[in-house]
């Protein structure tokens, strides 16, 4: 079923970080380490976080949920200084930095929709292009970079939604999930008549320490100029410009839909995967790594093949992020707030996937994948950066993933209850899958994709049939 979306802008302004009289904003600036270089240019990671209201009028939500969100957005920032500042190159430096002056703040929409709110925050297939206009634009130009841009849309008599767009370069998902989970912590709990606000839990406290990334390798210039190099098909930028790369136009034939792995699913593919090795005689010394996110990502993958009937000699690049804060020597603090994450990844023809025991082969990808880390996240990281970025220009097939099982990004409750859906917009234009924890907290992992109509018959035959008829 299709959605008329009709999607009003009430209002775009600018929300600044709140200084109290005993406090006056000064300049901050952050250079960009080599994990922010090496998405520079990638397109921006968007969100959608859906809530259900039980009083949702325009009056209601005018005087008393959108005040509310926007004071504790402007506290928040004061704890996020950066999110309120923008990406600049200087004339005079080398590479980019992240720079906060007094009076910049974060480009805010509000709108208001009398879209199908059900529809859009359910699990069911509609179409890709209508979670679009909850999207707000990340304002880009050849010499400036805005960090992150929020837009707030009512559903009359519905409920409302969150979108965020948020460069790639100035933080990655767990940072992203740290700032929107501290704005719901400071929404939910704080008084914004009084100004009163409670202390901002340990866990969600950014630490922006840059020194604690070492670069001995110098892979800062190294990434810098891979982007400087990169030959992109239709793209001829100034070699010090701010523009990202192009993103893939969504088709109006393009659908998306969520689907679920429960507990019990997962455990089914695991003892599948224990089978086959039994079977083959396995002495494989040391074990295959068959983590849930595995062993979902394996079965998305295989099934994401086979729906969109690549040729057998295709190339494809399987591969996933990896956050590096506990993987370095000496690791650094958990709370780490920027990009710290590395891309780990591996190359393979189709045919391995189409064949029969496709799903133990990428399963034995993705584990060799993680085990390889062993030897260091930076391990080769040069030679394949380089790679990666060559390949994907020259045509190879991306099976990526955005998102993580682990964000726990249905605990985000500003004061109105959890969030009825969280979606991970931009799959849309990477091609990637979205993986989130279930929303009931049964154990199991949401896959959030966008494929063709026809493909999605398909790969909705394959992820549930194939599931319960084979595994």
């Amino acid at each position: 079923m299709e959605v008329e979306n009709q999607v009003n802008t009430i209002d775009v302004c600018q929300v600044t970080p709140y200084f109290d009289s005993s406090e006056s904003a000064t300049e901050l600036s952050l250079p960009l380490t080599f994990y922010d270089i090496m998405w520079l240019k990638f397109p921006p990671v968007e969100r959608i976080f859906f809530y259900k209201l039980t009083e949702s009028t325009p009056t209601f939500f005018n005087s008393v949920i959108l005040p509310k969100l926007k004071h504790s957005l402007s506290h928040t920032l004061l704890h996020f200084l950066p999110l309120a500042g923008n990406i600049i190159w200087p004339p005079q430096a080398n590479k980019p930095i992240i720079l906060y002056t007094p009076d910049d703040g974060v480009q805010l929409t509000i709108a208001e929709s009398n879209a199908d709110f059900h529809l859009l925050s359910g699990n069911e297939v509609h179409e890709a292009a209508d979670s679009r206009p909850y999207i707000p634009e990340l304002p880009v130009t050849d010499s400036k970079a805005s960090v992150i841009a929020l837009k707030i849309t009512l559903f009359p008599n519905h409920g409302f939604c969150i979108g965020i767009s948020a460069h790639h370069s100035a933080l990655d998902g767990k940072s992203s999930t740290m700032f929107i989970k501290a704005w719901a912590h400071f929404c939910k709990l704080g008084d914004e008549n009084k100004r009163q606000y409670p202390a901002l839990l340990t866990e969600l406290t950014p630490v922006f320490d840059r020194i604690a990334i070492q670069d001995p390798e110098g892979l800062d210039m190294v990434y810098l100029n891979n982007w400087l190099e990169l030959k992109w098909p239709g793209v001829d930028l100034n070699p010090r410009s701010l523009q990202l790369l192009p993103v893939i136009a969504v088709r109006s034939s393009s659908v998306r839909a969520t689907f679920e792995l429960s507990r019990e699913d997962i455990k089914k593919l695991r003892e599948r995967v224990l089978a086959n090795l039994v079977k083959e005689g396995s002495k494989e010394t040391h074990p295959i790594h068959l983590s849930p996110f595995v062993l979902v990502l394996a079965h998305g993958f295989v099934c994401i093949v086979k729906a969109r009937g690549f040729e057998s000699n295709r190339r494809v690049l399987i591969g996933f992020a990896v956050d590096c804060r506990a993987r370095l020597d000496p690791p650094i603090h958990e709370n780490y707030f920027g990009s710290c994450v590395s891309s780990c990844a591996a190359f393979t023809e189709a045919e391995s996937l189409l064949e029969e025991n496709g799903f133990m082969h990428v399963a034995e990808m993705l584990s060799e994948l993680i085990k390889s880390l062993e030897k260091g996240v930076l391990d080769g990281a040069k030679e394949k950066t380089a790679s990666f970025m060559k390949e994907a220009a020259g045509g190879a097939a991306i099976l990526g993933v955005a998102g993580s099982n682990r964000f726990e990004v249905y605990g985000t409750d500003f004061g109105w209850g959890k969030p009825e859906k969280v979606e991970i917009t931009s799959i849309e234009r990477t091609g990637a899958i979205s993986l989130a924890e279930s929303k009931d907290g049964n154990g199991g992992v949401e896959i959030g994709i966008v494929l063709e109509k026809h493909e999605m018959e398909k790969f909705t035959s394959l992820f549930v049939d194939d599931l319960k008829n084979h595994y």
